[in-house]
């Protein structure tokens, strides 16, 4: 089963899954959310353009894309990890040759962007951003650097638990689908608006597991992030109702 063929047979999903548009917490909602009820596309009224772009092709990932710590100058500064998991649909089947793209903070917690101006130091060698391809078992693998905690703004002494930003696509910009995931025990979790935004009963699908197996021994930490894109198991997704 492709990609497109899963995400466009779409089934609604269960109750309490997803976050809601506009989060009371998290302030910025307020502003930003949709404030009308949604259009349905319809896929084979759309010109080529609107469905093929913007969107990397297969042709142009590359095995580096998805190492985020080796720089123009030399390797990234922060603790190594590797990231990986499986992106499966509702019957727990892999979906192979699916482009998913990573961004994030730094070590510091501070962005490589023009707005992120708090005093974390910027690394010359991280720009915080990778992609791959799923291979044919529906598995993805990024080598990059765990993430710091940064402030933001929201509420009063805010800090953002560390954090990963995923980003799904299918076979078109309109397929694609958002997401963040965090480390497990992070002592952040309590007061952070995003985080608790999402009901309390998929929190859980948005915390990787640390994996022994996936660790290499002397340079690197391995985290399991699976993610599902249907069903009773599914991952919560930003804007996906």
């Amino acid at each position: 089963m492709s990609t497109a063929d899963t995400i466009e047979t779409f089934a609604p999903a269960p109750p309490d899954t997803h976050p809601p548009l506009d989060s009371p917490g998290y302030r910025s909602t307020h502003l930003r959310h949709p404030n009308r009820e949604p259009l349905q596309l319809d896929i084979g009224k759309l010109d080529r353009g609107e469905l093929g772009g913007p969107l990397f092709g297969e042709g142009v990932v590359t095995d580096a894309d998805a190492d985020l710590t080796i720089g123009p100058d030399g390797e990234a500064i922060g603790q190594r990890i590797i990231v990986t998991g499986r992106l499966l649909d509702a019957g727990g089947r892999p979906i192979a040759n699916s482009l998913v793209e990573l961004w994030q903070a730094n070590a510091s917690g501070r962005y490589r962007h023009v707005s992120d101006r708090w005093p974390g130091a910027l690394d010359p060698n991280f720009t915080g951003n990778g992609r791959c391809l799923t291979d044919a078992d529906g598995t993805y693998r990024f080598t990059t650097i765990r993430p710091g905690a940064y402030p933001w703004g929201n509420h009063p002494n805010a800090w953002r638990p560390a954090h990963l930003h995923f980003s799904l696509f299918g076979r078109s910009f309109t397929q694609r689908l958002v997401t963040q995931m965090f480390f497990p025990d992070d002592p952040l979790f309590f007061q952070d608006p995003i985080y608790a935004a999402v009901p309390e009963r998929s929190r859980h699908a948005l915390i990787s597991a640390y994996d022994h197996d996936t660790t290499i021994a002397e340079w690197a930490l391995g985290f399991r992030f699976d993610i599902v894109l249907r069903g009773p198991d599914r991952t919560p997704f930003e804007g996906a109702d």
